[in-house]
């Protein structure tokens, strides 16, 4: 296998796992806080409805969290095995999130577990939910530091490179780059609408296949809420991040947004196709760029034209801009209808055909996720750390990185597979009507 095949099998083994785990991921960062809010009106409220959803989506949550252990392991594996010169360069300067990473995903772990097996223990439910606490900061920790490495990869500093030595090194100087505020927000913040979403449609579901029972009808109020609020900040936070890379990484803005030339009042290029460097049936929105890059209608925003052609990213990331902002926009649509029709009593909300909508929307927060990622990604493309080391110089030379692949693809596959069956036999066996009527069969046997 020559060098040019390692670096592509290297590249897409790394794609792979990470597609694969992200999915995980933000399922892990985004459920624990839907399982704090739940248990939290629970109690407020009173209502044993909201204290059950919390107890079962903690149920769940542990299979995805030990896929997410797997998978999480493996991207460490492949980070010293498929890309060792960036690990020996980069390594001494960013570790220090890597292993806060891991402490924070062991302060989550370790309250998970005395959580899930302190259920019936406590009287007082309020102090039970203390213990919710820790597992959703570490898991939001464990997303922000793992994201700043990431961030670190765009905007690298902390250091000093002197005849090939690193010297100066600063780790908080490379933790707080300039790429951090952004990137993290940004995933820490999509990665709870996705959740939302996710567990929405799960609620939109099972109300279309016949179990009309109201503590359905409550989870799916809860989570489209929580959704909306966090599909508009979402949207906020990308508002920043196109102005973050207008600054910082003015060519992955220019080759998502297919900006050829440097110009004022730049027009915003939503879908369309490109016919030898001609982008043909898109929709222009005027001035919509120069306003994303610099809040100003009439400002100058750099184009491809700036930057040599070895250094200009794929150009079909535009379509992985448009998928996330479509599926960000039409998620914000459905659940601001949603929230609209409940509180002025629509019929429509209630319809068959808009609650397939919502199932809809929990595969595509995903979808929306992964080309986020892909943008994130690839846009930084040639450089694994922008500006100073170039993706195929990162790379190792071992010729068994397509062994490698097929092993792990297959891995993955029987996660994936595995995952599904054992969370679908999971709740089939236990459905909540039946865990309603035990739970209060329970309690007139206590008062009996």
């Amino acid at each position: 296998m020559g060098n040019e095949e390692a670096v592509f099998y290297s590249r897409v083994l790394t794609e792979l796992t990470l597609s694969f785990h992200i999915i995980y991921a933000t399922i892990g960062v985004g459920v624990p806080l839907m399982i704090m809010i739940a248990q939290w009106v629970g109690i407020k409220k009173n209502d044993e409805h909201y204290i059950l959803l919390a107890r079962r989506w903690a149920r769940g949550f542990i299979i995805t969290v030990a896929v997410g252990v797997v998978t999480g392991t493996a991207i460490g594996l492949q980070l010293s095995l498929l890309w060792p010169n960036f690990m020996e360069l980069a390594g001494n300067v960013i570790a220090l999130p890597l292993f806060l990473e891991t402490f924070a995903f062991f302060f989550e772990a370790i309250f998970l577990g005395i959580y899930l097996y302190t259920w019936d223990r406590f009287e007082n439910q309020k102090k039970h939910l203390l213990l919710l606490i820790p597992v959703a900061v570490g898991a939001s920790f464990s997303a922000v530091f793992i994201t700043m490495v990431n961030a670190f990869m765009n905007a690298p500093r902390g250091f000093d490179i002197s005849n090939g030595e690193l010297i100066n090194i600063n780790p908080l100087l490379a933790m707080f780059n300039p790429a951090m505020p952004t990137k993290v927000a940004h995933v820490v913040v999509t990665a709870y609408m996705t959740a939302a979403f996710v567990l929405a449609a799960i609620a939109a579901f099972r109300l279309l296949k016949g179990s009309n029972h109201v503590y359905h009808k409550k989870a799916l109020y809860l989570t489209m809420k929580i959704g909306l609020v966090f599909a508009i900040a979402a949207a906020i936070v990308g508002d920043f991040s196109g102005k973050y890379l207008a600054e910082y990484q003015p060519e992955k803005l220019a080759a998502a947004e297919w900006h050829f030339e440097t110009e004022e009042n730049a027009p915003l290029i939503m879908y369309g196709v490109l016919d030898d460097g001609e982008v043909k049936y898109a929709i222009k929105i005027p001035f919509g760029l120069s306003f994303l890059a610099h809040s100003s209608f009439t400002a100058e925003v750099v184009g491809l034209d700036q930057f040599p052609e070895d250094e200009v990213p794929p150009l079909y990331i535009h379509y992985l801009f448009d998928l996330m902002v479509t599926i960000g926009v039409g998620m914000i649509a459905l659940a601001g209808i949603y929230w609209i029709g409940m509180k002025r009593r629509w019929k429509i909300i209630h319809a068959k055909w808009f609650r397939w909508l919502i199932v809809l929307g929990g595969p595509l927060s995903i979808i929306a996720i992964e080309a986020g990622w892909w943008l994130a990604e690839v846009g930084r493309q040639p450089w694994v750390l922008r500006g100073l080391m170039r993706t195929e110089d990162a790379a190792t030379t071992s010729g068994q990185v397509d062994l490698m692949l097929i092993l792990f693809a297959l891995l993955y596959l029987i996660l994936g597979v595995g995952s599904v069956v054992i969370l679908t036999r999971m709740f089939r066996k236990n459905p909540v009507e039946q865990e309603i009527e035990d739970r209060e069969t329970e309690k007139g046997g206590d008062v009996l």
